[in-house]
């Protein structure tokens, strides 16, 4: 036989529960209830405001309730339900006696109060003040601002979310899961501002219920039941009160809900902890809080058995508290010594040998003492983390295994900076404040923020150094917001696309073809037993790629291409050009994904020919250009790949294919996030459309 809480569950994945709750609301409001029903539904109103007070106080965050909102209509419509039955029995049955609308309200009536009615005008009223005042008045306004706030961060937190998918931080996975939660937390918030009115609502109808219950009882058992208006007044009066606190207790358990959900912050802690672990885990306030206490209750006249004792607790709490304290930091350091092993021995007297020479790291990263806790596992570091989903989505980017980042602390640093170097070679410095946030200028901001104006080491972006707790209010005026950590973990991503080509070398051309033979064993083994393709060629043309961003995922093609054109030409650059018109749907899907569209930045006809007849002049070695018309092209380059990028676009420059690689290998530092293609490289496939013409009148 099946059990209540499977029949309960079987008429929820039915999807019966709401329908069936709402027709029992409709059926209380117009069919008449006996007195054991009105108990029965009192009690379980009662049970339920207490279900969502514990619910709220130990839900971690307030989203994971997100329920709440439905749940507090759905308890309101309960309750004004049971007032309007409640009410009918009242008036009709009143006059039998004060057992007649139930127990429940009757001993609500007795017991709570003694019978004395005054006494429970007071007790209700003082009710009533507290939830429609205090409580709910409270948390409607918190609701409001929460769900205005909210709102306004939205723009920034998904910003934030795109910043960390680009730098390889979290997976696409994770970056919906994340900009499904804000979406989440914004639908929370707005739900919880309209359903902080419900309550409200429901407080002012307790209060007109009240009043109508006592005048409609006294007049109807007046006029109808033929009692004196003593006798009246105290049934009617006894059962209005009764029926009023029964109503007012499950109000004000869930109007205190309703406030503990919409104060909370995010944190992976319930209500409890939250307040235990901030409010008491600092052991000089007890100790000045402890003090206090002692001296009020020193004065004559004061209860001092009650001050002094509460003193000593204070104060033994706070001893308590600080030498937990002194013990974790001592188990702190045993557990770095065991992490870290032996103490080094000392150096022997022995003649030097090559392993005193140590190799030069591939790539370098060197942080200041103050950083040293972003690097530190044992102290929650979350930099090396990072780095490994960097590497880890570069490589799969890219199309080879990008090598560890070798992380070592640098007392010739300052505090704060850190420093990368590639093959012992400096290529970025900068410096960031691991207490404080980032607050990057996307372009567009709403408002001001207080903090230390500084440049994003990544892109040179206007950005302010703020206080964490100011995340919000610089979100919800739409900067980008990004801890220590993410700075330094971007950096190094645009550092790793910006020199792609010096991190790829024999050893991992090697690993590449040794693959390769494993899926295509005769195509590998026919290009080594040629030989027209040396290592050192195949190495040349995978670093021009990755120079200009790419990808030697599809190396099959790559190899398939040396081994065809080879035997004809040795030249790297010739090859790279046919390898890239094989590569061409590939490079475009990159910067366009499946739109069929491809918007491109042209050169004018008549400067095309002069850099071709310049290029021809030199024998290909170089173009002689006049700096002047030089500096106007680059100019009208950087406008035109900036206005795609802000239409959201990339920018490409379409170019002949004999001036294209000079063209790309000129304005690659002079303009960032600019691909250059020969208009053998477009696909047949994509409709092409100039969106603007450079040295056009020139």
């Amino acid at each position: 036989m099946a059990t209540l809480g499977e029949r309960l569950g079987g008429v929820g994945r039915l999807g019966l529960g709401a329908p069936l709750m709402l027709l029992a609301l409709l059926a209380m409001l117009v069919l008449p209830l006996p007195p054991l029903a009105l108990d029965l539904l009192f009690t379980f109103n009662i049970a339920l405001s207490l279900i969502v007070v514990m619910v709220a106080v130990y839900t971690p965050r307030p989203v994971d309730f997100a329920s709440f909102p439905t749940i507090l209509l759905l308890a309101t419509l309960l309750r004004l339900a049971l007032n309007v039955a409640s009410t009918r029995v009242i008036l009709l049955k009143g006059g039998e006696g004060t057992e007649a609308a139930g127990q429940v309200i009757e001993a609500f009536g007795q017991f709570v109060l003694g019978g004395n009615f005054a006494i429970g005008i007071v007790v209700f009223a003082i009710l009533i003040i507290i939830n429609f005042v205090v409580v709910t008045k409270g948390a409607g306004r918190v609701s409001e601002v929460s769900a205005r706030f909210t709102l306004d961060a939205m723009p920034g937190k998904q910003m934030a979310i795109d910043a960390d998918l680009n730098a390889g931080l979290i997976s696409q996975e994770v970056a919906r899961q994340r900009r499904a939660d804000v979406a989440q937390e914004a639908d929370f918030y707005g739900s919880m501002d309209g359903a902080s009115k419900f309550v409200r609502g429901d407080a002012v109808a307790g209060i007109l219920i009240l009043f109508i219950n006592i005048l409609g009882g006294i007049i109807i058992g007046t006029t109808q039941h033929g009692m004196t208006f003593n006798d009246a007044a105290n049934n009617y009066l006894l059962l209005s009160i009764g029926d009023g606190l029964v109503a007012q207790l499950p109000a004000l358990l869930l109007s205190s809900a309703a406030a503990i959900v919409v104060t909370r912050a995010n944190t992976a802690q319930d209500m409890g902890q939250q307040v235990f672990s901030q409010l008491f885990s600092n052991p000089r306030v007890l100790y000045i809080a402890a003090g206090v206490i002692a001296i009020l209750g020193a004065i004559p006249g004061m209860p001092n058995l009650v001050f002094l004792g509460l003193a000593s607790m204070l104060a033994g709490g706070a001893y308590l508290q600080s030498r937990k304290a002194s013990e974790l930091v001592v188990v702190g350091d045993e557990e770095q010594l065991a992490s870290g092993g032996e103490l080094p021995a000392p150096m022997e007297d022995r003649d030097l040998s090559w392993e005193d020479v140590p190799p030069v790291d591939l790539i370098a990263l060197e942080v200041g003492y103050r950083l040293i806790p972003l690097v530190d596992r044992s102290q929650d570091g979350q930099l090396m983390g990072r780095i490994k989903g960097i590497r880890r989505k570069l490589s799969q980017e890219f199309g080879f295994l990008i090598q560890p980042v070798h992380i070592r602390d640098n007392l010739d640093l300052t505090p704060n900076q850190y420093r990368i170097s590639l093959l012992g070679v400096i290529v970025a410095e900068a410096e960031v404040f691991p207490d404080r946030e980032l607050a990057i200028n996307p372009g567009k901001v709403f408002g001001s923020v207080a903090g230390t104006p500084t440049k994003d080491p990544t892109f040179h972006l206007d950005a302010l150094w703020i206080d964490p707790l100011d995340r919000e209010a610089a979100q919800g005026a739409g900067y980008t917001v990004v801890d220590a950590a993410t700075v330094i973990a971007t950096h190094l991503s645009q550092i790793f696309r910006d020199h792609a080509q010096r991190l790829i070398g024999y050893e991992e051309v090697q690993h590449l073809l040794d693959q390769l033979a494993r899926q295509s064993p005769k195509l590998v083994e026919s290009l080594l037993a040629a030989k027209t393709v040396p290592l050192g060629l195949l190495l040349k043309v995978l670093q021009n790629l990755l120079a200009e961003q790419v990808s030697i995922r599809d190396l099959r093609t790559i190899v398939e291409i040396l081994a065809e054109r080879a035997p004809k030409s040795q030249d790297s650059a010739v090859l790279t050009a046919a390898v890239r018109t094989a590569l061409a749907r590939s490079i475009v899907q990159d910067l366009v994904g499946a739109d069929d569209e491809l918007p491109l930045i042209a050169l004018d006809p008549g400067l095309e020919q002069i850099l071709h007849k310049s290029l021809q002049s030199s024998q290909g070695e170089s173009i002689g250009i006049e700096p002047g018309l030089a500096e106007r092209v680059q100019r009208s380059v950087t406008e035109a790949a900036a206005q795609q990028e802000a239409e959201g676009a990339p920018a490409v420059l379409v170019v002949a294919p004999e001036i294209r690689a000079w063209i790309a290998s000129w304005l690659r530092g002079a303009v960032r996030n600019l691909t250059v293609l020969a208009f053998t490289e477009i696909p047949d496939n994509r409709r092409i459309r100039v969106v603007a013409t450079v040295g056009k009148g020139g």
